[in-house]
């Protein structure tokens, strides 16, 4: 078992038509962002422009959550409203316009994963999933196994569990909580 720790603040910026993207992983290392040939991406931005269209990733599951307020949005015409921290899912190639300034969380999994999942995550959880992924939404001391991890909020904590053991977890605080299988 693997665990690597991302602190936001060593996250690059990068320019996207709303505003600014700080990637924090994409798997495979090898894969590239702008070639669309990764198994996933995580990442959080800002949107800065009212409306945004959100870019499109066809071939890919996005999961998306309000780090700041609330969103206002549009799916393919349809409206909708998401609250702060509320796990907003939609397919990558959909029509999405945000009308509302502030800053994400962004997980995009190609449709190709058979299993993956993200939830909001308080107290104690077991996972035997082959890449956990765990967010702080605040000041956070995560414990893994009885090893424990201060995280900052914002940061990103990846666990490469190959073996697919049996690993609990206990967090201090709130955090988004990923899994993904292959």
């Amino acid at each position: 078992m693997n665990i690597h720790h991302l602190p936001k603040e060593n996250c690059t910026a990068s320019v996207w038509s709303g505003g600014l993207t700080y990637e924090y992983m994409i798997y495979p290392k090898t894969a590239r962002y702008a070639d669309r040939d990764f198994v996933f991406r995580i990442s959080s931005a800002t949107i800065e422009e009212v409306p945004s269209a959100f870019t499109k990733f066809k071939g890919y599951h996005r999961y998306l959550v309000m780090l700041d307020n609330s969103l206002h949005i549009e799916i393919n015409k349809e409206k909708r409203t998401y609250e702060k921290s509320e796990i907003m899912e939609f397919n990558s190639d959909d029509e999405v316009t945000s009308y509302t300034k502030g800053i994400d969380f962004n997980w995009m999994v190609s449709k190709k994963v058979s299993h993956h999942k993200l939830i909001i995550t308080k107290s104690e959880q077991h996972y035997n999933a082959q890449i956990i992924i765990l967010f702080s939404l605040d000041t956070t001391v995560i414990k893994i196994n009885e090893e424990s991890y201060d995280l900052e909020p914002y940061d990103l904590l990846v666990i490469k569990n190959q073996e697919k053991e049996n690993v609990m977890l206990h967090f201090s605080n709130e955090c988004l909580s990923g899994i993904l299988d292959f």
